[in-house]
């Protein structure tokens, strides 16, 4: 077998990330693994042992085994840009607010290394969606893990939409724009937008309106392979479509945004067994927003 190699990335404006990271690099290198950091985050994160500098490409993790990734959920999406066409997996340390995609938590890092290193972690392969935008002719091709939202691009003004599935109309909103999200986006925007929360184990595409003004207009689930649209009703204020929150189209009026399943999933590396991946997502529900389950006796000791 070749020489293992992780790729260590962190939120560099944070001052306790970026020490993670270092400590990261040294455990790793310790253990004969070669460290790989982005040559933007390099200095900042200035490692005390030798690394190899990639440019942020979407070729920056192509050869890894893991890219261990040191922020809050917004950092691990950045990450998944670079892991996601290498089919790399990437684990995430926590060191943000809410922190649904990360794995671990900084008070048991040394713990977490020590696991990566000794190949005690699973694979996990997360959904996502493939976006595509349609003005006047031409076409836009995007992607992403939690959602693509069609957002007012005024705030004073509605945005005029009509809502599709699997090539039929559905029905036409006046609202501050439609949350197009996966089972892993379920917990972030389309979850403030009124969603319901779907297991991450769950293959299925999930459309929330968000304030809308009108009589229908209900979260909706439906398979992972129908075909989500929303059109701007032309004569209506224009949009802007938002994929994870950090890639941005404009969408005039007449713009038409189609939502697929994606062609490549995103791999994320868990450090417990295979098959506790629903039992883990309850836990994390519970502990992310705090849920009261005192008076929880568990399974009957009967039961069969």
């Amino acid at each position: 077998m070749g020489q293992r190699v992780m790729l260590v990335t962190a939120h560099t404006g944070r001052k306790n990330a970026v020490h993670e990271a270092r400590r990261v690099a040294g455990q790793l290198a310790e253990a004969g693994i070669v460290v790989r950091v982005l040559a933007d985050e390099a200095a900042e994160i200035g490692c005390a042992v030798p690394v190899q500098e990639v440019p942020s490409t979407p070729d920056a993790a192509n050869g890894a085994e893991l890219v261990i990734v040191l922020g809050g959920d917004g950092t691990l999406l950045r990450s998944a840009e670079l892991s996601r066409p290498a089919g790399v997996p990437l684990i995430g340390v926590n060191l943000g607010h809410v922190g649904f995609l990360a794995e671990a938590e900084p008070d048991g890092l040394d713990d977490t290394v020590d696991r990566l290193v000794a190949r005690q972690y699973t694979v996990e392969e997360r959904m996502t969606i493939d976006v595509t935008v349609r003005v006047d002719g031409g076409e836009v091709s995007t992607w992403a893990l939690n959602e693509a939202s069609v957002e007012k691009a005024a705030r004073e003004r509605m945005v005029e939409v009509v809502c599709e599935v699997d090539g039929r109309p559905l029905s036409r909103l006046g609202c501050d724009g439609v949350v197009c999200s996966t089972p892993t986006g379920s917990t972030a925007y389309a979850f403030s937008a009124g969603g319901p929360i779907v297991w991450p184990e769950v293959e299925a595409l999930l459309m929330v309106p968000i304030s809308a003004h009108a009589l229908f207009a209900p979260p909706l689930v439906v398979s992972p392979q129908s075909v989500l649209a929303v059109e701007v009703i032309s004569g209506a204020p224009g949009a802007v479509l938002w994929c994870d929150g950090r890639r941005k189209v404009d969408l005039p009026q007449g713009a038409r945004v189609e939502v697929r399943r994606g062609s490549l999933p995103v791999r994320l590396a868990r450090l417990s067994e295979p098959g506790s991946a629903g039992r883990r997502f309850t836990d994390r529900l519970v502990a992310k927003f705090g849920l009261p389950v005192a008076g929880w006796r568990g399974r009957s000791p009967h039961a069969g």
